[in-house]
Order: C-alpha cells, then sequence, then structure tokens
C-alpha cells in the first residue's frame, strides 16, 4: 500500500532575537511565506524568519542573525531542522537518534538577502531555490560627498532611531567602541538621537577592549571622546591575555577563518568583561559592517582580490561571490554573510541583545548607490580614504558635531599591544581548522 510521506519542520530559531523595526512577526512571516522579493524587502531589521505551507519551506535573513539548516532522512519522511547553530542541530539530532547521519559539513548557511525555497519531499531531496530580495542598484548618488554623507549616516540614524523606538525606555546601551569610524559615528549618533528624543545620554556607555593595559584602541578612544567634549561616556574593559583563547571562539563561532577568529576572541574578552560589571545590562550596539558598506579593507593582503574585482563586483565583501559562484560555501555562505558571527555569536553568548545598524538591508543599499569608480579612479588610497570623508561629513550633517577620524585598525590588532599578538594567535589557518575539526572528533 503506497503511503504518503510525513514532512517534519523542527524550527530552532528564537523568535524574539529578531529586531524588526516597521512591522510584527507575525507579518514579516506572511511576507517570506508569499515567495515575493518584494515584499521581504519591505521588512526592515534584523532577522531570520521561516515559514512553512504544505511541503513548501521559505527562509530568509538579514546578515545580522544567523540561519543554519539540515535536513535529515527518516522512514516516514523528510525532516528539516532548523537553527542558529551548528551544535544546535547536532544536539535536536541526537535527541532523536539522527546523529549518525550528521556531519557539520552537511549543514547549510542561509545565504543573507535571499529568499530559498525548499520541497519537503523527500528521497531524493531537491536543490534549493535561491531568489534575492536585495538588489540595490549602483551609482544612484552623485559625486558630491556631502550628499552622500548625508545620504549614508542620515538612513543609518533613521534606523537606530526605530530601533530606540521599541526598546525599554531608559535602557542602558552600550556601543562597542574603539574610536574608529564606524563606531565613532554610531556612538555620536546615538548620542544626538538620545538628546533629540529628550533622553539622557546617561543610559550610553563607550565600552572599549583594554588587555594588559590596553592598546591602541584604548588610546584611540580616550583621543576621540577627549576631542568631541564625551570623555564621561568611556568606560574601559580590562582583560588579560591568559583570558584570550582563540579555541573558545572557534567554539562560539563555529568557524575557522583567522580574521573572523582573531575578533571573535576579543569580542567575547568584551562581552564576557561587560557581563560581569553589569550582570542585567540587555543592549550592545557595534559598528561591524561600516568596513563593508564602504569597501575599506585592504586590498594588498587579499592576493584574490583587485581593486577592479572590488568595484564591479556588487556586494562582494558582504556575500562573497555570490550563490551560484564555485567558490561559494553553502556550509557557511561568503563575505559578512558568513563572517557577521564574530560580532553576533559573542554578544549572544553572554546573553546580549545586539543591534548592527550598518548590516541593516536600507543602510547597505545607500552604501552600493556610492560612485566608488568615479570617485576613486581605480586608486587603492582614494578609496580607502573615502570612508572617513564620507563619514564625517555625514556626522556633521546628522549631528551637526565634527568627528574625528583615525587610521583603520583591525578590533583584535588594537585591544593589545602588537608584541602580544602572536602569544595568542597562531599564523597559519591550519592551527584554526584543527580546532575546529576537533569540535565534533
Amino acid at each position: 500500500m503506497h503511503t504518503v510521506p510525513i514532512e517534519r519542520l523542527v524550527d530552532l530559531l528564537d523568535p524574539a532575537a529578531n529586531v524588526l523595526l516597521n512591522m510584527s512577526l507575525d507579518e514579516a512571516l506572511r511576507r517570506v511565506g508569499s515567495g515575493d522579493p518584494q515584499q521581504v524587502r519591505q521588512i526592515d531589521g534584523q532577522f531570520a524568519l521561516i515559514h512553512k505551507q504544505g511541503q513548501t519551506v521559505r527562509m530568509a535573513r538579514s546578515i545580522g542573525r544567523p540561519m543554519r539548516y539540515f535536513l535529515a532522512k527518516r522512514a516516514e519522511g523528510p525532516c528539516l531542522v532548523v537553527a542558529e547553530r551548528i551544535d544546535e542541530i547536532h544536539a535536536f539530532l541526537k535527541s532523536e537518534t539522527l546523529a549518525d547521519q550528521f556531519h557539520p559539513s552537511y549543514t547549510r548557511m542561509v545565504p543573507a538577502h535571499y529568499v530559498v525555497e525548499l520541497s519537503l519531499i523527500g528521497c531524493p531531496d531537491p536543490n534549493p531555490k535561491n531568489v534575492r530580495f536585495l538588489t540595490p542598484k549602483p551609482n544612484q548618488l552623485g559625486t558630491d560627498l556631502e550628499t552622500i554623507g548625508r545620504a549614508y549616516i542620515g538612513t543609518l540614524a533613521n534606523e537606530v532611531s526605530r530601533w530606540l523606538a521599541r526598546i525599554e525606555p531608559a535602557a542602558p546601551i552600550g556601543v562597542l567602541f574603539s574610536g574608529g569610524i564606524d563606531s565613532g559615528a554610531m556612538l555620536l549618533v546615538l548620542y544626538h538621537l538620545l538628546l533629540a528624543r529628550g533622553e539622557s545620554p546617561a543610559r550610553l556607555k563607550a565600552f572599549t577592549l583594554a588587555v594588559d593595559g590596553g592598546g591602541d584602541d584604548l588610546r584611540q578612544a580616550q583621543a576621540f571622546l577627549d576631542e568631541v567634549k564625551l570623555s564621561f561616556l568611556l568606560e574601559p574593559i580590562e582583560a588579560s591575555r591568559a583570558q584570550l583563547d582563540y579555541r573558545e571562539a572557534i567554539g562560539v563561532t563555529e568557524d575557522y577563518k583567522p580574521l573572523d577568529v582573531q575578533s571573535a576572541t576579543m569580542a567575547l574578552a568584551l562581552c564576557r568583561g561587560i557581563r560581569q560589571r553589569y550582570p542585567d545590562w540587555k543592549y550592545l550596539v557595534d559598528g561591524d559592517g561600516g568596513d563593508e558598506n564602504l569597501k575599506d579593507y585592504p586590498i594588498e593582503e587579499n592576493p584574490e582580490l583587485t581593486i577592479r574585482s572590488v568595484l564591479n563586483n556588487r556586494l562582494l565583501y558582504h556575500e562573497g561571490w555570490g550563490v551560484e559562484a564555485v567558490k561559494h560555501s553553502l556550509t557557511y555562505s561568503g563575505g559578512q554573510s558568513r563572517g557577521h558571527v564574530r560580532t553576533y555569536a559573542p554578544a549572544r553568548r553572554h546573553g546580549f541583545s545586539g543591534f548592527s545598524p550598518y548590516a541593516l538591508p536600507n543602510v547597505i543599499e545607500v552604501a552600493e548607490g556610492i560612485p566608488f569608480v568615479e570617485l576613486t579612479g581605480w586608486d587603492h588610497q582614494r578609496l580607502y580614504d573615502l570612508k572617513g570623508q564620507i563619514a564625517r561629513r555625514g556626522v556633521a550633517a546628522v549631528t551637526g558635531m565634527a568627528m574625528p577620524v583615525f587610521e583603520k585598525r583591525r578590533f583584535q590588532r588594537g585591544a593589545l599591544a602588537e608584541q602580544g599578538f602572536s602569544r595568542v594567535f597562531p599564523d597559519q589557518e591550519a592551527a584554526y581548522r584543527k580546532a575546529f575539526a576537533a569540535l565534533y572528533e
């Protein structure tokens, strides 16, 4: 007798981790369920959403939340497990005596900015269909830097204002702060918005990690806040080098890419220190995504890239080479779509509600409209200088404040003295891969 397979969806996502700025969760889920990318594009915020109708499952996420899935085989029909983390999927499969099907490389990451559609029809299972919902148009802004800055930071401020309206009044807000361009602009925008709302800026703190007395970031943070006369916002968080464990960061991020693991190691130390000092603190805001938006990474450090590949490929730093590319990782996605876990996971591990406004689709769309080629003439240094010029002008237009701009420095390099870096982190990627593989030996 023929029997119809029984499909099953196990949704382990926490809906409370979504940051929806313009609609209810039910409305956002309805839009994902429609399969219409234009409807999904109207969802404003930081989200990972799943909708099932019959045998059809649709999933969508922004960069700000990871979203993984695994399709298990059962005699009675397929079982789709969806979660933030690989270890959550593994734990569920063990509870169902399905762990013999598991390997971390068999999990799949929903690529950011796509609606992923799956059909639970048994064996063999078809490949998912990916339909893009964020399609920013290049070169939509002119070359006037004042106009660009106002559009970019103005959009950022609008998103942050919407976020402030949805969180608890008077709740303290921490900014993960280095005094760099992205965290600096974020802090000044938040300060300005709180004053405009008639609220006390005393609810705001700039948390800066200082390992073994601090590296360049602490000095830079102090200089930044001294210049804008906001030194009272600074709160250094001390840690020792002995507390930095890249293996812990690999377990938390479930990844092995050295730069992301190094950044996450520092983020874990910073979040741990904040949590120990403030057991009830909830909200953290960060500047992750600002480098990707304004293409501010040293191209010379990556032999796979040229300035032409960076400027000619839309969303390269956000999404990698794209879902149709040979080098696209099904397990991890690409670009910041993969790497944002360096920020999200440490905050989540220590019980914070994190918010990454630069990684929101509305902000990304404005940034992608900047005519980078026309402004830089394919010159590396002009590209690297552009970010500070745009952000400084935008902050002045939105807040009326003159923002100091310092030379770019990676988070992991600025939190401790340079001579201590090699004592904490291996030089070769093989060491990181080995530590990751040990998680499931």
